[in-house]
């Protein structure tokens, strides 16, 4: 039975120094692209029921995502008898805020999620401005907005996210 608990980036960080864990990081490839901590293994927490996890040689496995909260999530649906799973408290901000190495590549697009959010607040914050502004009708654009956000959240699929994964700067290659 696998064992689930929390670990903080130090205790982490000596635990892969001395080849005792692997670090499994569950955020999106696109995440991953822009900021990452060396030597750790991309298992996004969106394709883990289809493609589960391999055999993995140390015995113990930390997870880490962005802040701790698709690590959990991931750490509960890993499927990994005779291993220790660990979340990292706190996430890659944790890791960044200890001090600890990230490889970055600032060239990388933002993820599709930031790029969503900017997105739908500046048509939301343009729709209140247009509307209190120039014609009330303009407040039909941060209900359009905000009508597709609820959707998405309920519905689990986003049509802009879908969008500007099609982008040309959200393109792999």
């Amino acid at each position: 039975m696998t064992t689930v608990s929390k670990i903080k980036a130090g205790a982490a960080k000596e635990l892969l120094d001395a080849t005792q864990a692997v670090l499994l990081d569950v955020r999106e490839a696109d995440e991953y692209a822009r900021e990452h901590v060396p030597g750790s293994l991309l298992k996004p927490l969106s394709r883990l029921a289809t493609d589960p996890v391999g055999a993995l040689e140390p015995p113990k496995v930390i997870v880490i995502c962005q802040s701790g909260a698709r690590a959990t999530q991931a750490a509960a649906n890993l499927n990994l008898p005779d291993k220790e799973v660990l979340i990292l408290e706190g996430g890659i901000s944790a890791w960044k805020s200890s001090g600890l190495p990230v490889n970055q590549n600032r060239s990388a697009p933002v993820s599709i999620m930031r790029q969503v959010q900017m997105i739908a607040g500046s048509l939301i914050l343009a729709g209140v401005l247009l509307g209190w502004f120039v014609n009330p009708n303009f407040y039909l654009l941060s209900g359009f907005v905000g009508a597709g956000l609820l959707f998405a959240g309920v519905s689990g699929t986003c049509a802009m996210a879908s969008l500007l994964a099609y982008m040309p700067w959200n393109r792999a290659g």
